[in-house]
């Protein structure tokens, strides 16, 4: 079977930031050949997060809101002692790392309203994306 993998490279600017990668991962699969499969999109980084939803932007500030609320447990965070970004990698734990969207024609398919995020949770920093796309 078919396999084609790619590297989204990107800078964020944010301390919590989502970036539409959707256009970059249709070319990833446009470049692929693949015309049936899936493409699993991937963040290699523990402090990142990867997921599929509407690129509303009240939504897009309701997401930064609630990646900055989802880790407030009110207690001490132990790996905060280390690197004081506990609550970074508590939402990439919760949101997770990765998503798997159906490949037809050569193209993701997503929903009308469905875009691919990734969500920076510890930045700015310089990230990659791991693309790979699966099929025939």
């Amino acid at each position: 079977m078919p396999t084609h993998a790619a590297v989204i490279s990107l800078s964020t600017k944010g301390r919590i930031e989502p970036v539409d990668i959707t256009g970059d991962v249709a070319g990833a699969v446009r470049e692929s050949g693949i015309a049936d499969g899936i493409v699993c999109i991937a963040t290699p980084h523990t402090t990142t997060a990867v997921y599929v939803n509407e690129p509303e932007r009240g939504l897009l500030q309701d997401v930064v809101e609630m990646a900055g609320r989802l880790t407030e447990l009110g207690v001490p965070l132990q790996h905060n002692r280390v690197d004081r970004n506990a609550q970074a990698h508590l939402g990439g734990i919760l949101i997770g790392n990765s998503v798997t969207v159906p490949v037809r024609d050569g193209q993701p398919r997503l929903g009308t309203w469905q875009s691919i995020f990734f969500l920076e949770l510890d930045g700015p920093r310089s990230r990659r994306v791991c693309v790979t796309v699966i099929g025939g």
